[in-house]
């Protein structure tokens, strides 16, 4: 008994002490996950049946999640501004009324010497802090290894590109005016839709379906093989896309596929600005739901195994709970996610290469 007096002491001590311990080698990430409500595991059900319910379910969510976006005009109203001749492109520039208080401008890139109906292919830039670029990002290599707008339009495709909030000719043309720019601008954006009940996220996806519908309305497209691509912000925008309009027949989505709880556990949340948090969405589902949305249709992720902002470990969950939605259609080799050794936050050579494969493979088929 004398012996057991002395060791139960020390037993509660070390009970006590064991879960401070343990917090201590959490980091901050994982110890606000682990106080936070658990998010809802997002599971794909056995039959196809039951998961077409479940999709439309998951849309109806993320639109929600998204605030309350003003309806989308029926009649957009497009003006062109100029027209030249590129030598084997023409180019267009075009801006529309976003029915929104905005006028959005863009670029549209027209293949010459083709017959019929082209593919189309909707390009979003990226953030990358460079709030001056936006759409002419189609014409540099300030995110991309070639000019990728002529590219395309080299090889056949109509090209879409326009300024995101904040971004190119958008950039101080925000709430605050034109004293607050770059940053500043993005945030005084954000804080007004969210007082709007909206997210500056919605509205900058909602900007791309009118591109898109524009992009669907040229004469000289083919609505049928429509694309969409870009990197990092682009990215994301591409994912986004494809789960919300069907009119996408595939997506290349480069350097930016971001499982949101790892991204927290990792303690990477600022490797992505304020345009990028939709309030709620964790109360739901995490990303896999949002790109499991694109099945059955070709969608391709190519990523970097060192970008901070896209945890491989977060990575490779989606890739298992995605790959269960498209294996429902027989579809899994449409679903395609890349990750590459020693790369960072870049758009490789080889990136470049894969982007322009699938999408001929998919949209150059009649």
């Amino acid at each position: 008994m004398l012996l057991l007096r002395r060791i139960t002491p020390c037993l509660l001590a070390i009970a006590l002490t064991t879960p401070a311990m343990a917090e201590t080698n959490q980091t901050g990430g994982q110890q606000w996950l682990a106080a936070a409500p658990p998010v809802p595991e997002f599971r794909v059900p056995e039959s196809k049946a039951a998961w077409e319910q479940q999709r439309k379910k998951l849309r109806t969510q993320l639109w929600k999640l998204l605030g309350d976006l003003p309806t989308r005009p029926k009649h957009l109203s497009v003006e062109t501004l100029k027209r030249e001749d590129r030598e084997d492109y023409l180019l267009e520039k075009f801006q529309f009324d976003n029915g929104a208080g905005d006028m959005v401008p863009g670029y549209v890139l027209l293949p010459k010497n083709v017959s019929g109906k082209s593919p189309g292919i909707l390009y979003c830039h990226w953030h990358g802090g460079q709030y001056d670029i936006g759409k002419e990002e189609l014409f540099g290599t300030n995110a991309t290894p070639v000019a990728i707008g002529p590219e395309l339009a080299r090889r056949g495709y109509v090209v879409v590109a326009i300024d995101a909030y904040c971004f190119g000719e958008r950039n101080g043309r925000g709430p605050g005016g034109p004293t607050e720019k770059n940053g500043a601008g993005e945030s005084a954006a954000s804080k007004f839709n969210l007082w709007m009940g909206r997210t500056l996220w919605g509205m900058m996806v909602r900007d791309d379906l009118l591109a898109l519908d524009y992009l669907c309305s040229r004469p000289e497209v083919d609505a049928t093989r429509i694309g969409i691509t870009g990197i990092s912000m682009g990215a994301t925008r591409t994912w986004w896309g494809m789960a919300l309009d069907e009119r996408y027949k595939v997506g290349v989505a480069v350097c930016c596929l971001t499982r949101y709880q790892n991204l927290i556990a990792h303690q990477k949340l600022n490797a992505h600005g304020i345009y990028y948090f939709v309030p709620g969405l964790l109360q739901h589902f995490d990303t896999e739901a949002v790109v499991a949305l694109s099945a059955p249709r070709p969608m391709l992720f190519l990523s970097g195994e060192n970008d901070n902002g896209s945890p491989v470990d977060g990575i490779h969950i989606i890739e298992d709970k995605v790959r269960r939605a498209y294996q429902l259609y027989d579809a899994e080799r449409q679903f395609e996610s890349v990750i590459y050794p020693g790369v960072g936050h870049q758009y490789t050579k080889d990136m470049y290469q894969r982007m322009l494969a699938r999408m001929d493979e998919v949209l150059k088929q009649k």
